[in-house]
C-alpha cells in the first residue's frame, strides 16, 4: 500500500509517501509538519527512509522522523548530511512487498533517483517528472536542463506503457495513462 502522509497539508513541503508490506518504508520525508504523528497513526515503526533527493521540501522532516524511529537514511550520496547508506544506480531495493531499480536521474539536484518496480507497475519520480508533461526545475542549484532531458528519457527507456502509477514529489500521483505525461514531460522540456 501506498500513502502520501503529506496530502491535505498546508505547509510547503514534497510529498511522502509511506509504502507498507514486507519492508515498510517511507519515501520522502517532507517539511514543515508532523510526520512522525502521520507514521504512528499508521504503522508501529519504519524499516527506513529512502529519498528521491535532498532539498529541503523533502528532507525538512528526516530529523524528526530518524529520532522517532532509529532508522536508517537511504540516499544517492552518503557525503551529504542525514544520508546513511548510499542507494547505487541500478541498484534494486526492496519498498513494501515489490522491488524496485533506482535510476541516478540528475538534472534537477545531482543525487536525485527515480524508483521503478515492473512488478507492481509503479514509479517513484520524485521532482523529475509531474503530471500533465510537468517537469522538475532546473534553475536551482545543480539544475541543468539538458541533464534533465536525458534523465526523462532514461526513464521513458525504462518503463512500459502498461505503467499503472506515478508518484511525484509534488501534486497529485498519476494512476491513470501515466506513461503518456512522462512522453509529454519529455517533449514539454525540450520546448522550455
Amino acid at each position: 500500500m501506498i500513502d502520501n502522509l503529506a496530502q491535505g497539508v498546508q505547509a510547503f513541503t514534497s510529498n511522502a509517501y509511506l509504502v507498507t508490506g514486507e519492508r515498510t518504508v517511507l519515501i520522502d520525508a517532507g517539511a514543515n509538519f508532523d510526520i512522525a504523528a502521520a507514521i504512528r497513526d499508521r504503522v508501529d515503526g519504519l524499516d527506513a527512509v529512502v529519498l528521491t533527493h535532498t532539498h529541503r521540501d523533502h528532507v525538512g522532516n528526516l530529523e524528526a522522523v530518524t529520532d522517532a524511529f532509529g532508522v536508517d537514511v537511504w540516499g544517492y550520496d552518503t557525503s551529504i548530511d542525514g544520508v546513511d547508506r548510499a542507494i547505487e544506480d541500478e541498484e534494486t531495493v526492496q519498498l513494501g512487498d515489490h522491488e524496485y531499480v533506482a535510476l541516478h536521474t540528475p538534472g534537477h539536484k545531482d543525487d536525485h533517483l527515480c524508483f521503478y518496480s515492473p512488478d507492481a507497475g509503479v514509479l517513484f519520480a520524485g521532482d523529475l517528472v509531474f503530471q500533465n508533461g510537468s517537469f522538475g526545475r532546473t534553475d536551482l542549484e545543480e539544475g541543468d536542463r539538458q541533464t534533465l532531458i536525458e534523465s526523462i528519457d532514461r526513464v521513458l527507456e525504462r518503463i512500459d506503457e502498461d505503467l499503472e502509477e506515478m508518484h511525484t514529489g509534488h501534486g497529485p500521483s498519476v494512476s491513470r495513462n501515466p506513461y503518456d505525461h512522462v512522453e509529454l514531460s519529455s517533449q514539454m522540456a525540450r520546448r522550455a
